[in-house]
């Protein structure tokens, strides 16, 4: 057994690599009343061409089996998985995204008969003909109604803006077209191949017994070979942003935009990554944050309200800021930004300082919620990076680092606009 450790936050996380390649690793919380758990996968919507360990040729399965992969393992041969976990007292769910799947519990009781239950249900597939054909009327449902959703729209519409070929353009879910073509053949060879302990962690937090929660999964989790590294296949994305500007008409009450940056500047991870998302997002809350003064113009000029938000998203083979909300004029907005871009003192150093203090309290305070310790653990773990050096690699940012990274991503030739108008009568 091993440990991560941070002197600066006093965390401790243990940690063991079985013989089959999965990762387990241990928070202990004393005192919490609440215990969580967390089994996931490094597969997600971006994965559907791939060579599979062993083989030459590339596999390539439609858009949206991860998700509709993830839909599938809860049912069982003998009813629903999630009528075990609320037998014992447990509230079960999953989650699917661009790069993982995830399958997950929160406890304040029977934590190790749910975490059994957890590990293996997670590795134990049922699919038939039959309940693959019954889950895509189920999963078209899902679809049809995102597609109504007007912030689905606005925040997919900026992907598609931004990327012309890299697949985070394309909705998690698939299409009703693509979703058609899933049979339970693509189901097995993705879950045999993603799937594989090799490539899969869990994350176990609360006040539990590190060695009894080590012991347990060793002794349910599958025993095999190492499979080797699963080759994922992407085409080429250009420099340049796809479409400058996307509309769609639906039933607001008023226009949403997203204003989108596209990241230039990607292709790694480790703490190198964290140290660029932080930055990044001190810099969208020194550029546009509600103490901000271009916050204050807009909001003086009536041209936003409350609603305005935003966010960066870091991944090793992409990258985007988006700014957001409703707004009686968007392109006003959209020229009122990048007009201010230009400007040199926009970013004041004195908000740095007290912005960056901010942003280590927010992340302290956070560590009192194992959920969302155990999603952020998640979240960088795919990025390899080690959560617990947060503060240590926010303490390292400059002032000269976030003016560093403002000048690189945001600026015009970058950046794109979605638009939700209100539908016309």
């Amino acid at each position: 057994m091993k440990q991560l450790y941070n002197q600066t936050i006093n965390e401790k996380i243990f940690y063991q690599e079985l013989d089959n390649g999965l990762k387990v690793y241990v928070m202990p919380k004393k005192g919490f009343t609440k215990q969580f758990a967390i089994f996931a996968t490094h597969f997600g919507s971006n994965d559907s061409k791939f060579i599979i360990p062993g083989e030459k040729n590339v596999t390539q399965v439609p858009d949206g089996v991860a998700h509709f992969l993830e839909h599938k393992m809860f049912e069982e041969k003998e009813g629903s998985v999630f009528e075990k976990f609320s037998k014992l007292g447990a509230s079960a769910n999953a989650f699917t995204n661009f790069t993982t799947t995830a399958y997950l519990f929160t406890s304040t009781e029977n934590f190790y008969k749910n975490l059994e239950l957890l590990i293996k249900f997670v590795q134990s597939p049922y699919f038939t003909d039959e309940n693959v054909e019954k889950e895509k009327g189920i999963i078209a449902q899902e679809i049809r109604m995102y597609d109504d959703d007007p912030n689905w729209q606005v925040y997919f519409n900026t992907l598609k803006a931004m990327y012309s070929e890299f697949p985070v353009r394309i909705d998690i879910a698939g299409s009703i077209e693509s979703i058609s073509r899933i049979t339970k053949e693509d189901l097995y060879k993705c879950y045999n191949t993603f799937y594989h302990p090799e490539n899969m962690v869990l994350f176990a937090i609360g006040d539990i017994d590190i060695d009894k929660t080590l012991d347990l999964v060793n002794s349910v989790s599958i025993k095999g070979e190492r499979q080797g590294e699963i080759q994922r296949i992407y085409n080429e994305e250009p420099n340049i942003v796809y479409q400058k500007v996307i509309e769609k008409y639906m039933e607001v009450s008023m226009p949403m935009f997203n204003l989108g940056f596209k990241d230039l500047d990607i292709g790694y991870g480790t703490q190198k990554l964290l140290k660029k998302d932080i930055t990044t997002q001190i810099c969208l809350e020194m550029l546009i944050g509600r103490s901000s003064n271009l916050y204050e113009i807009l909001y003086k000029d009536g041209l936003i309200d409350t609603s305005l938000d935003f966010e960066y998203v870091g991944e090793v083979k992409y990258g985007y800021s988006i700014i957001g909300g409703q707004s009686k004029d968007p392109y006003k907005i959209k020229d009122v930004i990048l007009d201010n871009l230009q400007k040199p003192d926009i970013l004041k150093e004195e908000d740095f300082y007290r912005i960056k203090k901010k942003y280590i309290g927010k992340f302290l305070r956070a560590f009192n919620s194992i959920e969302g310790i155990a999603q952020s653990f998640i979240n960088y773990y795919m990025k390899d990076i080690n959560l617990l050096q947060y503060v240590d690699v926010l303490n390292e940012i400059t002032y000269q680092n976030v003016i560093d990274r403002y000048m690189e991503h945001f600026n015009e030739n970058n950046n794109v606009i979605s638009v939700i108008n209100p539908a016309k009568n």
